[in-house]
């Protein structure tokens, strides 16, 4: 493919389809084009009528955006910055983003965009043999989803928790050790483990919480696009707004510019050659964060017109998904440099990373805050909206391959999904026993190797 000044990517190939309805498809043409004399064009008017479509190119963004935008931009990202060398770890991050990251989102958005179908589809395409990377990639989507929703679980049961009286986040003297022990014993159950470390009880409340959090994503993902995006709207662009609240409240505290500094203060070139895992990190950071090689981006990409802005498209995608980390980074970091103050103790001496932030030491300091329960359930639900929207935007990678292939007026979307949907709540059930977070762990450091292979598959197969 090539891009022309328009920055538009065009093919030259026959584009891949499940179905050609040609006579259909030319009458839909001219009564659209009839149609867009009087009106003027919409977004989702092109030679492929049939195909869902979202309502407008700010809810694919904003969509798009959600899918990249998870737990990882703010419990991981700012403290991969303050270990390795402050603002120094922004030059391969950048360079990450550039020559890995933004190549591989254009890739999938404008393969899916041009042949308007799923991963699976779009390999095929190329030849038959090469389903199976697509096939690969729908797998691994739906393996990290079901233990992704574990993840929104834990947070959705901490907001509800935040009502009752057992919660330490907002109580006096609470520190950030007492609230991450709350939180792995009480919230996800492991005070009940033993020294093998095998599961001994299921928590029947994560169950409940499990099936609720699946009933969530089956709601926000089944009926359609024009009704995910909507959707998108709220579960991207409230977080948004909460990122500015928390960032301009935490600038505000005696103490933010210490934390500040720890986070980005500090230039340390020197680590990017006497650590040179640096460059892998910053590469597994950029790679994951963009939730590419799932089928996510191929199956977003579908729902577009072909005649969209592929590249423009993924550049803002990339560009902001970036831009939410490097922002969150001053919310987390400033609210620290307060708790040091609090505390007595050394920035560096506060956990701020995984679990011990966003369950411990973050809430911990927004309790201390005027109104500090409050402060704390905002926290969660930012959390869980930022959960939310990457959890049904990797689900719609293995829903779109299957309706592409299975879909008609008797097999809807919704009947899909919410097949999907059962399955993927019975095998989180696992995850709700008391070494739920072990699994968790277990799974997740293999899949992440599988991806990366993907990876590789995709871009060698296009």
């Amino acid at each position: 493919f090539q891009m022309d000044t328009t920055s538009k990517i065009s093919f030259t190939t026959k584009p891949h389809s499940f179905s050609h309805k040609p006579k259909e498809l030319e009458n839909k043409k001219q009564i659209m084009t009839e149609v867009e004399k009087q009106t003027g064009p919409t977004f989702g008017n092109d030679d492929d009528a049939d195909r869902d479509r979202w309502p407008s190119r700010t809810a694919f963004y904003l969509a798009a955006i959600g899918s990249a935008v998870g737990f990882g931009n703010v419990w991981r990202f700012p403290a991969l910055a303050k270990d390795y060398g402050g603002g120094a770890f922004f030059i391969p991050y950048i360079m990450a983003l550039f020559l890995v990251g933004l190549p591989t989102i254009v890739l999938e958005i404008a393969l899916g965009q041009y042949h308007q179908t799923g991963n699976v589809g779009v390999f095929g395409s190329f030849h038959k043999r090469f389903r199976g990377v697509g096939v690969s990639s729908i797998a691994c989507a739906y393996i990290l989803v079901i233990y992704y929703s574990e993840l929104l679980t834990w947070v959705t049961k901490a907001f509800f928790d935040s009502f009752g009286d057992s919660d330490p986040w907002a109580k006096d003297g609470t520190t950030g050790e007492a609230a991450v022990d709350y939180f792995t014993g009480k919230i996800i159950g492991m005070s009940s483990l033993g020294s093998d470390k095998r599961p001994t009880r299921l928590l029947g409340s994560n169950v409940a919480w499990s099936l609720f959090v699946w009933i969530v994503v089956f709601c926000c993902l089944a009926f359609g696009m024009k009704w995910t995006g909507r959707v998108a709207y709220f579960s991207m662009g409230f977080p948004i707004f909460l990122l500015f609240v928390f960032l301009f409240r935490a600038i505000t505290l005696e103490g933010s510019s210490d934390g500040i500094e720890a986070y980005i203060g500090k230039w340390d070139v020197a680590v990017l050659t006497e650590q040179p895992d640096v460059w892998s990190t910053a590469v597994s950071q950029i790679f994951f964060s963009l939730s590419v090689t799932m089928g996510t981006m191929t199956a977003y990409g579908s729902h577009c017109p072909r005649g969209e802005p592929a590249f423009i498209n993924a550049c803002v995608i990339g560009i902001s998904n970036c831009m939410f980390s490097f922002i969150a980074g001053f919310a987390v970091f400033a609210s620290l440099g307060h708790l040091a103050v609090l505390e007595q103790k050394d920035v560096n001496d506060i956990p701020y990373s995984g679990f011990s932030l966003v369950f411990g030491t973050w809430p911990v300091v927004l309790g201390t805050l005027s109104g500090g329960e409050h402060w704390v359930r905002l926290l969660f639900l930012n959390l869980f909206l930022l959960g939310v929207d990457s959890a049904f935007s990797i689900l719609e990678g293995p829903v779109t391959v299957f309706y592409d292939w299975f879909g008609s007026e008797t097999l809807p979307k919704w009947k899909i999904t919410l097949v999907f949907s059962v399955v993927g709540f019975l095998l989180a059930i696992m995850y709700d026993t008391d070494a739920g977070l072990i699994w968790l762990d277990t799974i997740d450091f293999y899949i992440n190797f599988v991806l990366l292979l993907v990876g590789f598959l995709q871009s060698f197969g296009a």
